[in-house]
């Protein structure tokens, strides 16, 4: 068997019927499945291998197994990029299903900016079977991703989205682990591209490079995220000084203003924000309802002293909940 061009890291825990659809989309992709394999990262925390098992099947791809040391993204991914044989590496999650041109679009891109340092971020949508709310459109704007916000094809070292972005694996390993024991889950991938950008890190964005988000996100949710958000980057900050602690100072400032009024919750759902005028004061208020809302989940967290850190088991719950 020829050796494959790319190799998809994809890691999982729980969300075994998502995860069925997740490896149906690389069996539909438009190359043939000698050009790429896939390696499954299976959390060390995954509470039911024999359904892991059964979601994989039988497939038209090569498909291995590996396992992180610990639980956490960054040991599956540290142990998925250990375990693959391409030249390029596309790190993915369990519940971002491929369009049929994705490994093509990394791998064209990638050919045509053939640097060691050059990373391609891809397109993460939310599924079209899913019903998108104003709390899930608020987090497109700069709290869980912030595409709309890149201008060209320049993303910055910032956007290095896991669930889709690929980079040639020699620069990967120049650039070393994901930090496991620091930053097991949550800015675990802001740390390796900063540490990346360091020496280099390009990131570029394919629009064109589309997986589809198989997740429904809630206010409740994330409440419970918000928390260990606030574990994760007072680490990040404690390892980087020199750089802001982006979500402390913007639910700091959220606590400080009055509160909202919610009206702009309402009206959201009819005006987007590219209404002239009015759109951007209804987005106004929906970012500070949902800010102030979220704040003291946040900061109660990042206040205390003997944190323990970020808690796995939401990864598994929360996506089995959702199917």
């Amino acid at each position: 068997m020829p050796e494959p061009r790319l190799s998809v890291v994809l890691s999982t825990i729980g969300m075994h019927s998502v995860l069925r659809r997740v490896l149906d989309g690389y069996d539909r992709q438009n190359l043939p499945p000698e050009e790429f394999e896939l390696v499954l990262a299976v959390d060390a925390a995954e509470p039911d291998p024999a359904a892991v098992e059964e979601a994989v099947g039988e497939r038209a791809f090569p498909v291995r197994w590996t396992q992180g040391a610990r639980p956490g993204l960054s040991a599956n991914r540290n142990a998925g990029r250990r375990a693959a044989r391409a030249p390029i590496v596309l790190f993915t999650d369990n519940d971002t299903v491929p369009r049929p041109d994705l490994v093509a679009e990394h791998l064209d891109w990638h050919r045509s900016n053939a640097d060691d340092e050059v990373a391609v971020l891809g397109l993460v949508r939310w599924a079209p079977e899913v019903e998108v709310t104003t709390f899930m459109r608020w987090l497109d704007r700069g709290i869980q991703f912030d595409y709309p916000n890149i201008r060209g094809t320049e993303a910055g070292w910032g956007r290095f989205y896991g669930a889709n972005v690929s980079v040639k694996r020699a620069f990967a390993e120049r650039v070393g682990d994901f930090d496991e024991e620091r930053l097991p889950y949550g800015y675990e991938d802001l740390d390796w591209s900063y540490r990346a950008s360091r020496v280099g890190l390009r990131v570029l964005f394919n629009r064109r490079a589309v997986v589809d988000h198989h997740r429904e996100m809630t206010l409740e949710f994330w409440k419970r995220r918000a928390a260990r958000v606030a574990v994760s980057e007072r680490e990040f900050v404690r390892l980087h000084p020199e750089l802001d602690a982006w979500f402390h100072r913007l639910f700091s400032e959220a606590q400080r203003q009055p509160p909202a009024s919610g009206r702009g919750l309402r009206l959201a759902r009819w005006i987007p924000p590219w209404v002239p005028l009015l759109g951007s004061r209804v987005w106004h208020s929906v970012d500070l309802s949902f800010r102030q809302a979220l704040a003291p989940h946040f900061l109660s967290a990042w206040e205390e002293q003997s944190s323990e850190g970020p808690d796995l088991s939401e990864r598994a719950a929360e996506g089995d909940a959702a199917q």
